[in-house]
Formats: C-alpha cells, sequence, structure tokens
C-alpha cells in the first residue's frame, strides 16, 4: 500500500524538512525528498511512522537496504545512524561552517561512509561540498541547532 500524502506531509514536518541523515534542506533542493523506510521493507521494515524518514534522494539511494556498515576507524560492523532511536547531533558535527559532516561517533563514521556524506568520491567541484558552500551563502544551511565547529 503505498504511503498516504498525509502521512508523508507529517514526515516532512517532522523532521523540519530536512533530510534526516545529512540534514540538507528541502526546499534547496531541486526534487522533493523521499519518504525512507529506517528498518527496510526488504528486511521487514513497516510503513508505520516510527519506521519512515525524510531523505534526500542522494542519501536514500545511497543507504539503499543497509542498515549497518564499517566504523573507518575501528574496522568494526556498526549500524547506522537511525533517526527514529537517535539524535543527529549526538553521532554528527559540521566542520568547515558546515561543508563537511564528520561522524564523532562509530555510528556516525559508519554512515558517513556508507551513505558518502561528503561525496569523497567526487572530484571537489562536483560534490556535494561544493553545494553546501552556496548554500551556507543563503543563510539555511546548516541547521541552526545542529552542532559545529570551525
Amino acid at each position: 500500500m503505498p504511503i498516504s500524502d498525509e502521512l508523508k506531509q507529517a514526515i516532512r514536518e517532522r523532521a523540519r524538512y530536512v533530510c534526516e541523515y545529512c540534514h540538507s534542506p528541502e526546499r534547496l533542493s531541486a526534487n522533493r525528498f523521499t519518504v525512507d523506510h529506517v528498518i527496510p521493507k526488504s528486511l521487514g521494515g513497516s510503513d508505520e511512522l516510527d519506521n519512515l524518514a525524510l531523505a534526500c534522494r542522494r542519501c536514500n539511494e545511497r543507504r539503499y537496504n543497509f542498515v549497518a556498515s564499517i566504523d573507518p576507524d575501528t574496522q568494526e560492523i556498526v549500524p547506522i545512524f537511525n533517526p527514529r532511536k537517535q539524535r543527529w547531533e549526538e553521532h554528527f558535527v559540521w566542520l568547515n561552517q558546515g561543508v563537511v559532516i564528520e561522524g564523532t561517533t562509530p555510528i556516525g563514521r559508519a554512515t558517513c561512509l556508507r551513505l558518502d556524506l561528503n561525496d569523497t568520491r567526487y572530484p571537489e567541484n562536483d560534490s556535494i561540498r561544493e553545494t553546501r558552500r552556496f548554500w551556507i551563502q543563503t543563510g539555511l544551511h546548516p541547521p541552526a541547532d545542529d552542532p559545529c565547529q570551525a
């Protein structure tokens, strides 16, 4: 059964219109964000509100149906960030005024790696980091409540 428009709107409002993984603002995106199943349906997840998250297309596609990844510091497999059970600010911090997301815990580091939150696979001029630099100029990024380090 498809997710209703009312439920999608409730998810957007709960997320305050930012991707719950990378905290990109939906209003600066050319596309509406998608609804992500935190526990993927392929792994038994439901369409209930407590299993759904707002995700930009980039994060949703890169997360696919992964629920775990490798912490690059310890090489251990750990769960990736779960926006329904964890708080973003306990696992991530913005660096360079909002250009780079740094994972501050094994979960944060594994999520950065799995979702490639800083687009490290691409040259600087084609990356999400360049887009974030533009967003910073708008004053709409990073979210005001997010932790930042210089």
